[in-house]
C-alpha cells in the first residue's frame, strides 16, 4: 500500500497537526507501508524537517515532498505553483490523506485526486465543530460554498478523532462517512523520561515547589482566561503551588499576563515559551498536574503526552477526552473557572502516582501510533476495495 499524506505546513508553530501527520506516517512506514509527506517548504532551513523526522521511529522512511513556497497571496489561494507538484506526486500513491480543512493546498489536492481517480480522506482535526465554525463564520461559509464542502463530501471518508467530533459537525450536513481514528504516541519515547527534578534544575525560580503545567499555544481558544481565574481560586488554598505556562504566543500572552497581574499572581506564574523534546518531557514529569481548560480540541496530543508521562490531568469536557476521567487519570470539568479550580483541587488531593499509572495504562493500551496506524490502514483498504 502507498499512502501520500498532505498538510499545509510542518512547522511546529502550527500546533498539533504537523506532529500528528508526521507520526502517523512514520508508524505506517513501520507497518510496511510506503508513505510520502507533502507540504510547503518551511521558513526554517530545509534540512531541519528531515532531521526532525529522523528522530521519530520510522520517520527516516518517509519520502518528504516539499512544495516551493507560494509567490504571494494569489498564488497561495489558487495553489498555482503547488498544482504541478501535487499532480506529479499523487501518481505514485494509491490513497491520499489530507490533514486539515481550510488550506488551499488541500482543496487543490482533492481536485487533482478526483481528476486522477485517486481516493482521498480528510482529517478534520476538530476544525468543523460549532466553536471553530463561529470563528470567521462568514469566511468559512463562503469557503464551503466555493469548493470546500465538495472537497469534504467527496472524500472517501472523514478521519475524526472521536464520536463527539462526529456528532458536533452534523449541522454542516456532510455526506461522506466518518471513521473514528484517535491520535497516539510512540510509547518508547516515554519509557525513559528525564530524571525527576530535571525541569526544576533548569528553572530554579520554581524553588522546587509543586506546579500546574499548561502546555499549548497561547491562544484564546485554549482557555487561558479560565486558567488564570481558576488559579486565583486555588492559590489561597494551596499556598506553595505554582503555575507554569509553556507555549508559543498565538495572540493571547499579553491578555493572560494582565489577568495574572490583576490577581496578584505574577510571582507564582512562570511563562517559559515553547518546550520541545526532552525539556517538554521533563516538564510533564516534574509537574504535579497538567491542565488544559480549552474551549475546543479535536484529539489533543498534549493530553495524550501528559498521560503517557504519568501526569494527572485536568481538562474541560470541550477537549472531548472523557477517558481522562473514566480511566481514573484525572478530571473532566465544565468550561468555567470555578469548575476547573474544583478539578485542580480534587486532583491535588489524590496520590499523583495512582492517577499517573492509570493514565499511562490508558495510553499504552489504546492510544499508541502502531494501533492508530493499523486502524487507519484498515480504513484505507476498506475504501480502496470499493
Amino acid at each position: 500500500m502507498r499512502i501520500l499524506h498532505v498538510i499545509n505546513s510542518l512547522d511546529a508553530k502550527s500546533g498539533g497537526p504537523p506532529l500528528i501527520v508526521s507520526r502517523l506516517a512514520a508508524a505506517q512506514v513501520l507497518e510496511g507501508v510506503t508513505c510520502g509527506l507533502l507540504a510547503y517548504e518551511p521558513e526554517e532551513p530545509k534540512t531541519a524537517i528531515p532531521a526532525k523526522l529522523g528522530e521519530v521511529p520510522g520517520g527516516a522512511g518517509i519520502k518528504l515532498i516539499l512544495v516551493p513556497r507560494a509567490r504571494g497571496r494569489l498564488d497561495y489561494l489558487t495553489s498555482r505553483t503547488a498544482k504541478n507538484v501535487i499532480r506529479d506526486a499523487i501518481r505514485g500513491y494509491d490513497f491520499v490523506h489530507l490533514n486539515g480543512v481550510w488550506d488551499p493546498i488541500l482543496l487543490a489536492t482533492a481536485n487533482e485526486c478526483r481528476k486522477a481517480g485517486k481516493p482521498y480522506a480528510v482529517t478534520t482535526h476538530g476544525m468543523l465543530d460549532p466553536w471553530c465554525m463561529t470563528q470567521g463564520t462568514l469566511k468559512k461559509k463562503a469557503a464551503l460554498a466555493l469548493g470546500y464542502k465538495r472537497m469534504l463530501d467527496q472524500a472517501a471518508f472523514l478521519h475524526l478523532g472521536n464520536t463527539d467530533e462526529q456528532r458536533l459537525m452534523e449541522p454542516i450536513g456532510l455526506t461522506s462517512p466518518g471513521e473514528i481514528i484517535p491520535n497516539g504516541i510512540f510509547i518508547e519515547e516515554f519509557n525513559n523520561l528525564p530524571a525527576k527534578g530535571t525541569f526544576y534544575a533548569k528553572h530554579p525560580e520554581l524553588n522546587g515547589q509543586p506546579f500546574i503545567l499548561f502546555l499549548s499555544r497561547l491562544h484564546y481558544k485554549k482557555g487561558l482566561d479560565y486558567l488564570a481565574d481558576a488559579f486565583a481560586i486555588v492559590a489561597p488554598k494551596a499556598p506553595d503551588l505554582r503555575l507554569v505556562v509553556a507555549g508559543a504566543d498565538d495572540g493571547y500572552k499579553a491578555t493572560f499576563e494582565q489577568m495574572i497581574a490583576r490577581h496578584n499572581l505574577r510571582s507564582r506564574t512562570h511563562l517559559t515559551g515553547p518546550l520541545y523534546g526532552t525539556e517538554k518531557l521533563a516538564a510533564f514529569n516534574d509537574a504535579r498536574l497538567f491542565c488544559l481548560p480549552s474551549r475546543q480540541e479535536g484529539f489533543s496530543i498534549a493530553i495524550t503526552e501528559s498521560l503517557a508521562c504519568g501526569t494527572p490531568s485536568v481538562v474541560t469536557r470541550d477537549c472531548h477526552y472523557p477517558e481522562v476521567e473514566t480511566f481514573g487519570a484525572g478530571v473532566c470539568t465544565a468550561l468555567s473557572a470555578p469548575s476547573v479550580a474544583e478539578g485542580i483541587l480534587h486532583v491535588l488531593g489524590k496520590p499523583r502516582e495512582e492517577l499517573g499509572q492509570a493514565g499511562y495504562k490508558l495510553v499504552r493500551e489504546h492510544f499508541t501510533w502502531p494501533i492508530v496506524a493499523r486502524t487507519a490502514m484498515r480504513a484505507y483498504e476498506k475504501y480502496l476495495r470499493r
